[in-house]
């Protein structure tokens, strides 16, 4: 019945193509081409940068503490699910370059796992997500979302559940990243975001619904921990998790950001290899979107240049014998802390969470208006109306 969790790695975005994306999300091939070769050049030195460190005192004694917390992290979570079975074993199958989306990140069981194999082998992770604005935030961001660590809600939220740990690394000093505060969103099972309403993503409850979204801080370690599920697909983009950091953001009491408080250090996608994708649209309430599935290869952002410096892929693993009992994932991103990219293009805000509902941003690309029946915003059943509340379901 068990078998360990899987760790997330770097989740980054390359060569464009003629694909669709979000509904609203328009770029130019020619322009994103070439902010892709901006990253790569990017992630390159942040590589160098981050390998004249990585070899320091804290940063070893830093690796310990991760791998300790993210092995007793599993452990806490299949006590809480009464999981004890021991773990198969098979080996990680690496595959060439060109294919990195194809390498299984799925650290459940490698050949040769034993109870004497060390943790460190298991849990240990390579700094290689360098995330940069060349992977935009799309035009579904919300600005107001509350602090929480888990982002379902009672509706709207069925789904495999992941439990997703996030490491800051500051690229310059392989320190972590304390006290940042870090928004996350995506679809869910049927492909549908909260907190839109407009053409091609009508959400229930439209622009107060708030599922799948919220922030955490990060400790001392520069992680934060969120209670999500697997993301859902949805036509023109590959199957995919939105990241965006804030560094001195202004925390309001009601455990909101103050608007235009801070810097954006950061800016990114995770994506999901298909193997494990495959595994999860198998399973209820997957199986039941029909909106059209796009590959990693065939996503607007290609993943397929991945390197050492940029593996967009979550390492994960299984917390049980199979989906049911949910996976563990984590994933290092090194950022520059001195970077700002408030202004960048691709950091846009389609709409604003306040105490009286959301609103849609004027000054958004997105659009508003009812949602027509039949649309994809349409639930099976069990899936209604999210809460109106963030708030009721927050968790510290």
């Amino acid at each position: 019945m068990v078998q360990l969790s899987k760790i997330l790695a770097v989740a980054a975005a390359c060569l464009a193509t003629p694909a669709v994306a979000h509904p609203g999300e328009k770029h130019d091939p020619h322009v994103v081409k070439r902010e892709v070769h901006a990253r790569d050049a990017m992630a390159a030195a942040a590589k160098r940068s981050l390998g004249g460190c990585e070899s320091s005192l804290h940063a070893r004694e830093l690796n310990k503490r991760s791998v300790a917390r993210r092995a007793r992290t599993v452990n806490q979570l299949r006590q809480k699910r009464g999981i004890t079975a021991n773990p198969q074993k098979w080996r990680r199958n690496l595959a060439q370059l060109e294919k990195w989306e194809a390498i299984d990140h799925n650290k459940t069981d490698i050949l040769n796992y034993s109870p004497a194999t060390p943790e460190s082998i298991i849990f240990s992770a390579n700094t290689s997500c360098i995330l940069t604005p060349t992977i935009t935030d799309g035009p579904y961001y919300v600005w107001g979302e509350v602090m929480r660590q888990n982002v379902k809600e009672e509706k709207y939220s069925d789904g495999v559940d992941i439990f997703l740990e996030v490491q800051y690394i500051d690229i310059n000093t392989c320190r972590p990243v304390p006290g940042a505060l870090v928004d996350i969103w995506q679809a869910n099972a049927t492909g549908v975001y909260s907190g839109i309403s407009t053409s091609g993503n009508y959400a229930a409850d439209g622009w107060d619904s708030t599922y799948l979204r919220g922030i955490q801080q990060t400790d001392r370690d520069g992680v934060v921990e969120f209670e999500t599920i697997f993301p859902g697909h949805y036509d023109g983009r590959a199957t995919h998790t939105h990241l965006l950091t804030h560094l001195n953001a202004t925390l309001l009491p009601n455990k909101t950001l103050e608007v235009g408080t801070g810097s954006v250090a950061h800016i990114g996608q995770l994506f999901w290899n298909e193997v494990l994708r495959s595994a999860v649209e198998d399973t209820y309430p997957y199986n039941t979107n029909t909106q059209s599935i796009t590959t990693n290869e065939d996503d607007m952002w290609s993943v397929l240049q991945a390197n050492s410096a940029y593996d967009p892929f979550p390492e994960y693993i299984y917390l049980g014998d199979d989906l049911d009992d949910g996976l563990f994932a984590w994933i290092q991103i090194g950022l520059n802390a001195t970077l700002d990219y408030t202004d960048n293009s691709y950091y846009s805000i389609a709409a604003y969470l306040e105490a009286d509902g959301g609103h849609k941003n004027s000054d958004s690309v997105v659009g508003g208006g009812s949602a027509p029946s039949g649309t994809n915003g349409t639930m099976p059943s069990g899936m209604g109306s999210p809460s109106a509340s963030a708030s009721a379901s927050a968790s510290a």
